[in-house]
């Protein structure tokens, strides 16, 4: 499992939020035209972040910035429908798909396929689910099928995971470097203990 204390848990809750807040449908970012990190979040929240009720802060979270989005930034509503409901088990499938990674994590190279694995199976749920609820049941389509459903879901769900592979590349290296770091303090800490 991780090694996430109560020492990092605020900085790291509150960098993903922040995370969150700025990329979430451009509201903040667009100049940069940032992705959104929302998926990435909740993955990364529910390896990093022990507590079940900052999964339903970051829920909460999620819905004010689409909120202020639209009722202050001019951001189109275009997408919060009767659907937006299945964002609740789509995200609820990227934090345990991170909590899952959490108890099989090691600091080590060697885990990078799982990691690979859950956040591949975390974010394909979390597909079908967004795409499929607000495809099915947003009431924007006047006919559906599943054909249909499956040429869009080759049309956007790369781009999906391109978003989200920037993020996940981005932890790992923050996480590399926080760890290699810690281990050096480790190491340097025994060696005084020694003398």
């Amino acid at each position: 499992m991780n090694d996430t204390t109560s020492k990092n848990f605020w900085p790291i809750a509150l960098g993903l939020a922040v995370l969150m807040a700025a990329t979430r449908s451009h509201h903040f970012a667009s100049v940069t035209h940032l992705p959104d990190a929302s998926w990435t979040v909740f993955f990364l929240a529910g390896f990093y972040l022990r507590p079940i009720w900052a999964f339903p802060a970051l829920l909460g979270l999620a819905a004010v910035s689409d909120y202020v989005g639209i009722a202050w930034f001019g951001v189109s509503d275009f997408c919060v429908s009767p659907a937006y409901v299945f964002l609740l088990p789509a995200y609820g499938a990227l934090w345990l798909a991170g909590r899952w990674y959490a108890r099989h994590y090691q600091f080590r190279a060697s885990t990078l396929p799982i990691l690979a694995l859950a956040l591949l199976a975390g974010a394909t749920v979390c597909e079908l689910l967004t795409s499929g609820g607000f495809y099915f049941f947003s009431g924007r389509f006047e006919e559906t099928s599943f054909a249909e459903f499956g040429a869009r879901l080759v049309k956007y769900f790369p781009h999906a995971l391109e978003g989200i592979a920037l993020y996940i590349v981005a932890a790992i290296l923050v996480h590399v470097v926080f760890g290699l770091a810690k281990s050096g303090r480790s190491v340097e800490d025994h060696g005084r203990q020694a003398h």
